[in-house]
């Protein structure tokens, strides 16, 4: 049984960007990817078979390839982001669905990433849901350290006043939610094909699982309003 299946202690939900609030097959990392390959071809004159080599040890090592480029090559992150995010958001349709999900949901909604706020803000003006989140938490506001690593979940926790037992995480990358759950959040994996982010997703830090967000917060909206017809005296604390 999933832990808590109605969530109703839930008061802040926090959701990942890339590959979780817009679903993985519309391929949008695939292009921020190729930049970061572009970007260290041209950095460091090297072909795209060593910047590929670079790019996933990097990643490997240090959770982003931006952070590891800071440390072994003092890059600016900054420059960094707006080139690798220059990208065409065109293939990111509107998302009615889980426009309507989010609405119905309740509580405070918060968008966690190891991107930047512009990024964000493109992908939710794509999905039409930008009105449901609060504040973006990106990797500028956690001094550019990347999840898993858990100093940007206690950051995010104190700069947005979030009490982690009454929280929900969703995420892609399974192992990421390995800090929020030590927090005390309740996690979601969203699942993809990709096998490196599916690491860790047998684990016990991972609480519920789905292939879809927008289906898996439609039927939970669901579930909740059937209890509550059925009892009417549940109020739901989100």
């Amino acid at each position: 049984m999933d832990r808590n299946a109605t969530l109703d202690h839930v008061e802040t939900w926090i959701f990942d960007l890339d590959n979780t609030l817009y679903h993985a097959r519309y391929n949008l990392f695939d292009l921020v990817e190729k930049r970061i390959g572009l970007y260290i071809q041209e950095r460091f004159g090297v072909d795209q078979a060593a910047a590929r080599r670079m790019q996933k040890e990097h990643f490997r090592a240090h959770g982003t390839t931006m952070r590891g480029l800071m440390e072994h090559h003092a890059i600016d992150p900054d420059h960094f982001l707006d080139y690798v995010h220059d990208i065409d958001y065109g293939r990111i349709p509107a998302a009615p669905n889980l426009d309507a999900a989010l609405d119905n949901l309740g509580g405070r909604k918060l968008v966690f990433t190891n991107g930047s706020v512009r990024h964000a803000e493109r992908v939710m003006d794509r999905l039409g849901v930008a009105r449901h989140f609060s504040g973006i938490f990106d990797i500028a506001a956690s001094a550019y350290l990347p999840k898993p690593r858990p100093e940007p979940y206690a950051a995010l926790c104190g700069q947005h006043g979030i009490d982690a037992p009454r929280a929900a995480m969703f995420e892609d990358i399974a192992r990421n939610l390995a800090p929020a759950h030590a927090l005390g959040m309740t996690t979601v994996w969203v699942r993809t094909a990709s096998e490196w982010a599916r690491e860790g997703g047998d684990g016990d830090h991972v609480h519920h699982r789905t292939d879809d967000l927008e289906t898996w917060l439609g039927d939970l909206v669901a579930r909740r309003r059937a209890l509550t017809d059925e009892s009417p005296s549940l109020v739901s604390r989100c």
